[in-house]
């Protein structure tokens, strides 16, 4: 029989799932950048709505209020946290309208981008937070198509369609999959 040392070694914990006696380690799985936004509204006396956009100071195109998800924050989460943190406003995003793929473009990983259904809000209640956002517009959505870089024209175009007809829409680079 050996003799005891008195010490006393503890192996390392692996986050192993073990599925009928086979260890699956989920951190060799690759993950995604995520983003998610809210899709505010809201009616004019034109023939169609506004929507409202931001104008972020760390980049040239528009987007709608909204941003990265982080480590272990829900996409709904991110949209609320964002939402205060660019307008001062605490909110609750509605319904999911869109689920995006986005490719990978330059030196942006691939990715899902997510957009809620935004409630009714007071424009007045809007504190802009100057080291985030340079500005805010209400648009059509023609002219969000000339502000917005091209893919989110197209999620945002989808998201008004989704709104409309009650369904939530899967896309790819902006655009609709059938199915």
């Amino acid at each position: 029989m050996a003799a005891s040392t008195g010490v006393h070694v503890t192996a390392p914990t692996l986050p192993v799932i073990r599925f009928r006696h086979v260890a699956f380690d989920y951190t060799t799985i690759p993950t995604k950048r995520s983003a998610a936004g809210i899709l505010f509204t809201r009616d004019t006396t034109r023939d169609h709505g506004e929507l409202l956009l931001v104008e972020p100071t760390y980049k040239p195109d528009w987007e709608i209020p909204g941003g990265a998800v982080e480590r272990d924050e829900s996409p709904r989460a991110a949209a609320r946290r964002e939402t205060h943190e660019e307008l001062g406003l605490t909110v609750e995003p509605g319904r999911l309208l869109v689920v995006d793929w986005s490719p990978a473009r330059g030196a942006r990983t691939e990715g899902f981008m997510f957009i809620f259904d935004g409630p009714d809000l007071d424009p007045d209640q809007i504190r802009l937070q100057p080291e985030e956002l340079r500005s805010l517009a209400w648009c059509t959505p023609d002219e969000s198509d000339t502000r917005t870089a091209p893919p989110l024209a197209r999620r945002i175009r989808s998201a008004l369609v989704a709104r409309k007809t009650g369904e939530t829409l899967y896309l790819e680079d902006g655009n609709p999959t059938l199915g």
